[in-house]
């Protein structure tokens, strides 16, 4: 019998790994199970696997279900490349482009999945399985999932590239699991990108994902895991960080782009940490903190909202007008401290024109504690361009002296009370009730002219 712990996909006699990967994982999975049958061998375990995928394209057409512990999956690079900007350029164009699709170690999802499919059908990896112990030390390293393709939902959109739908899935952990990790992973074109339900002592690390109708999904409940220095964007439609029901959540040094339809979304999430984030939108309703999300500490991140630079994604938004805020917060005994805030957009892409638009919102709960932050809001003059690339990049380099665009620092809304607001904006620039809130106006500085 071959007692090795180390598969090569292209090294089995499992099946073909570039017509269908996903039928040979599967009998690599078998064939550790019938390996590893014992839970207690004179002392020994089952001490899991090495799944390895060399660099090259991979098809799976088979749904991959990882039900034992202690496995590895890992490629040699995550391969990312823009297929949204691929598929925005005349198809005439094409044979003069250096790359067509991502690379690295590939695996193109092609289940065959349509809009009328379960989302968990979609799912190139579904992690499943009941019973003691949990699911533990799983881990998704250096390799890419691609989805290849979104398809027209019926919205009337001209390039069905542009929609963010498929109903397919790069990751999707059903059961509860303990330490798990998915790190340097690169996801594109999917709907969504990693979707996990239960989760405890999590890892999502050193990834690349962008152009997926959702990037980061924790649902259910979970606790104690964390989200950091990842490079990701969602779609207009979607979440590029959710969190529901979670605690002691660490979400830090993430560097997240446009265009989702919020940045990070909290729900009924407490007692985590939000900080040292680079956050960048082109909309209102940047980071959510919904459903009595509570005790929840956001520090030293960088907010900039401007405004979609790129023509082929210009017809669309997330539905919110700008009085929404930036920041909005329902919930009790949040702190909301050291964090820059850049609304740098022309006058005319307000929602609707001629709104000053908020900064932080508070909509529900009390004893939210906002200290030191710092807002800055001027025109852009921003030019569109046909380049994603050059428009966007122009956009964020440009610093020149602009009029300022009068703002609503911190808008505290009647139902939420008792409140600490300090040296957030000037006393015209904070609406609040000062009989049920405490307040610390930053003192003005007076017009040179």
């Amino acid at each position: 019998m071959n007692n090795t712990n180390f598969y090569d996909v292209t090294k089995t006699d499992f099946g073909d790994p570039y017509e269908d990967v996903g039928k040979v994982i599967n009998n690599i999975i078998a064939d550790i199970k019938n390996k590893q049958s014992k839970s207690d061998n004179k002392g020994n375990g089952k001490p899991g696997a090495v799944i390895y995928l060399p660099p090259a394209d991979y098809h799976l057409k088979t749904q991959v279900l990882i039900d034992i512990s202690f496995l590895k999956i890992v490629g040699s690079g995550h391969g990312f490349t823009s297929s949204s900007i691929r598929f925005n350029v005349p198809e005439k164009d094409w044979p003069d482009l250096h790359e067509l699709w991502p690379g690295g170690s590939r695996i193109i999802n092609d289940l065959p999945v349509d809009n009328n499919s379960s989302e968990i059908s979609g799912a190139a990896f579904l992690v499943k399985r009941d019973g003691d112990p949990r699911i533990s030390s799983v881990e998704f390293s250096n390799f890419n999932i691609d989805g290849l393709h979104f398809v027209d939902d019926g919205s009337g959109d001209d390039n069905p590239e542009n929609i963010y739908v498929n109903n397919k899935t790069g990751i999707y952990v059903a059961s509860a699991q303990d330490s798990f990790r998915i790190t340097g992973m690169g996801f594109v074109y999917l709907e969504h990108g990693i979707v996990i339900y239960h989760a405890d002592a999590l890892t999502i690390h050193n990834n690349f994902i962008a152009e997926c109708g959702n990037c980061i999904e924790l649902r259910g409940w979970g606790q104690a895991s964390k989200v950091t220095d990842n490079l990701m964007g969602a779609g207009y439609k979607g979440y590029s960080i959710y969190a529901q029901n979670f605690a002691q959540l660490l979400v830090s040094t993430n560097n997240i782009f446009p265009r989702g339809a919020s940045t990070i979304h909290f729900e009924q999430v407490t007692r985590s940490l939000l900080s040292n984030n680079i956050l960048h939108a082109f909309y209102p309703g940047m980071v959510l903190l919904t459903k009595s999300s509570s005790e929840n500490l956001i520090s030293s991140n960088h907010f900039l909202r401007d405004h979609e630079p790129w023509q082929p994604m210009q017809t669309h938004d997330n539905g919110l007008e700008d009085s929404y805020g930036l920041l909005s917060i329902d919930g009790n005994n949040n702190t909301v401290t050291g964090n820059h805030f850049s609304e740098i957009i022309d006058k005319k892409y307000l929602k609707p024109v001629g709104v000053t638009p908020v900064i932080i919102h508070l909509i529900g709960g009390s004893t939210n504690y906002i200290s030191n932050n710092n807002v800055v809001a001027s025109e852009a003059h921003s030019e569109i361009g046909e380049s994603a690339f050059k428009s966007q990049v122009g956009a964020l380099l440009s610093t020149q002296q602009s009029s300022s665009i009068q703002t609503i620092n911190v808008l505290v809304e009647k139902e939420s009370k008792r409140n600490t607001i300090l040296d957030t904006g000037t006393d015209d620039q904070i609406v609040l009730d000062k009989q049920v809130n405490a307040f610390r106006a930053t003192p003005s500085i007076l017009d040179e002219n």
